[in-house]
């Protein structure tokens, strides 16, 4: 029901159940969130918060100094979208459950230490090793070489200037499942059977690349087209899954 929005951006689904009274505590994502009510009543307050200090006496990130703009009581099938760092506070009325479907939104210092250090890895071994060749001998032993700070400034143009090799990084990143999730063998595909993705799986591709649960491999033709088939409706029949 989600999926009006890029697979890529889904981050998790957190199913959380509550006693009359009960809730977290006034508090903000860093994404995109569907609060959908499954059973019960659940009373939100919510607010653009500029206030974002938080309580240090508490082992989860409680909202210091709270001021909530709106309010609204949510039943079994109402649901309640709040963009990222929208502060929330909600609190049972009765026995409830609430799922909590989260949407990743990158920011840039995350993109930068996932997408960089990823890149590294694909990055062939290079036998120009910095050196101190021809430099002066050094007056300022403590202080960093500007030819050092141009090293680094070659290493990372010529990191970047292989596009391809960011959207693979891109793509392993983005696909890459949750550190609890694991999975356990199943039973080996037969001719003539159907397919389907398992729902643990995190499936999806680019123009060059098909990625799935962190891994990537290139893909075009009909092997591409069978394969985002997959990635976007979760499962082949027996005829395409034999093409």
């Amino acid at each position: 029901k989600f999926r009006f929005v890029p697979d890529a951006r889904l981050d998790d689904l957190i199913i959380s159940w509550a006693s009359d009274g009960g809730g977290v505590g006034p508090h903000f994502d860093s994404y995109d969130v569907f609060l959908f009510q499954a059973q019960g009543r659940r009373r939100w307050r919510m607010g653009r918060q500029e206030d974002l200090a938080i309580r240090p006496d508490l082992p989860v990130k409680i909202l210091r100094r709270f001021k909530p703009e709106a309010e609204f009581v949510l039943e079994p099938g109402d649901m309640l979208y709040l963009p990222p760092r929208y502060a929330h506070d909600g609190i049972a009325e009765g026995e409830c459950m609430t799922w909590s479907i989260g949407f990743r939104s990158p920011q840039r210092h995350e993109l930068a230490r996932e997408i960089l250090g990823r890149i590294g890895d694909h990055l062939p071994d290079d036998e120009r090793l910095y050196g101190d060749a021809g430099q002066p001998v050094a007056t300022q032993p403590a202080r960093v070489p500007e030819r050092l700070h141009q090293h680094l400034a070659d290493v990372l143009q010529q990191a970047m200037a292989q596009p391809r090799h960011a959207q693979r990084a891109l793509g392993e990143w983005l696909s890459e499942p949750k550190a609890q999730v694991w999975f356990e063998p199943g039973q080996a595909w037969r001719k003539g059977k159907s397919l389907r993705l398992d729902r643990r799986s995190r499936m999806l591709y680019d123009a060059h690349h098909v990625f799935l649960n962190g891994e990537s491999w290139r893909a075009s033709g009909a092997d591409a087209r069978l394969l985002h088939r997959l990635a976007d409706q979760g499962h082949l029949d027996a005829q395409r899954s034999e093409e």
